[in-house]
Order: C-alpha cells, then structure tokens, then sequence
C-alpha cells in the first residue's frame, strides 16, 4: 500500500510520570504539509479529576520542565482528546516511543470516554520501511542535529522535519 508523506503523523507525549498510574500532560503532533514543510500543534493539558494526582514526579519534571502548575490553565484532558483526535483523522500515528505515547493517548481517549484508541507505529520502522542507503543515513543524521527539548511539540516537529529533509521533492508518494 502506498501512502504520501501526508498521511504521517508524529505524535509525543510528555507525562506525569513513567509509572504505571502515568497520565498525559502534553500532546504535540506534526505532518508534512503538500509543500513538503513540516507543521505542528501542541496542548498541555489539564489533569482529570480522576487521575491519580499523587503520580507526580519531580524526575519527569526535570526532564520536561514542565510545572505541575502550568497545568491548572490548560485545555481539559476531554476538550484535548477531541482536538487530538481530529488532528489524527485519516492520518498514520508515527512515535519514537510509540509505548509510553500510546499509553498516554489511550489514558486521554479514555477519559473522554473514546475507544480504542488509534495504534501508533514505531518511528524506525517507518523510516526503514520508507527509506534505505544513503536516505537512511541523511535522515539519522538531520533527526541527530536538531535539538530534542523533551517537548510535546519540538519532539514531534523534529520527526517530521527529519523525514521532510530526505524526500525528493513537495507530495512524494512513499512506499
């Protein structure tokens, strides 16, 4: 089946925690545009009564620097799920990480009461699937010098950035 860079999106996730009770505090995705430049989207998001606000950790917020009390203004997690959800609409669900963001995406689905949540395939396996030799190597390359601020949205735009660098031209159809 051939799909366009288009039908790709990146999705990351920054949590609570990498506990078990972990829920999402940060959604970023980003696509590929028709002109072969990479957009994005992000939300914090609010906790939901029901999550267990006990699994904050201080490590975790090192990592993303992202206060607890950033959260108190965000978009509830219901109100994200279904921006999120619209945003993935028709699209691949493509992670780096693919089981802690898939964790997080099911827990957010979940709280707004959707189900089953889209599956999110590995960013290697695209990329080898996608790409081979020399596109391999520049691809590796490009996502290793563009920063990862441990960000929902910078994290995802430097996928999509990587992968844009290595196709040939605007509207490529991938295999």
């Amino acid at each position: 089946m051939k799909i366009s860079a288009q039908d790709l999106l990146f999705i990351d996730f920054e949590g609570s925690s990498l506990s078990h009770m972990t829920w999402p505090i940060e959604v970023g995705v980003a696509w590929i545009d028709e002109g072969g430049e990479a957009r994005g989207w992000s939300s914090l998001i609010r906790p939901d009564p029901a999550w267990t606000q006990n699994d904050w950790s201080a490590a975790s917020q090192r990592v993303h620097n992202i206060p607890r009390s950033a959260l108190d203004d965000a978009p509830p997690a219901h109100e994200v799920a279904r921006d999120l959800l619209r945003r993935m609409e028709g699209r691949r669900a493509v992670s780096d990480a693919p089981g802690f963001d898939a964790r997080w995406l099911r827990r957010l689905l979940i709280t707004a009461g959707i189900r089953p949540a889209p599956p999110i395939v590995d960013f290697d396996a695209v990329a080898f699937s996608l790409f081979e030799g020399l596109e391999l190597d520049r691809l590796y390359e490009k996502l290793e010098h563009i920063p990862r601020p441990h960000r929902a949205g910078p994290d995802s735009l430097r996928m999509a950035r990587a992968i844009a660098h290595v196709l040939p031209g605007p509207a490529p159809e991938l295999c």
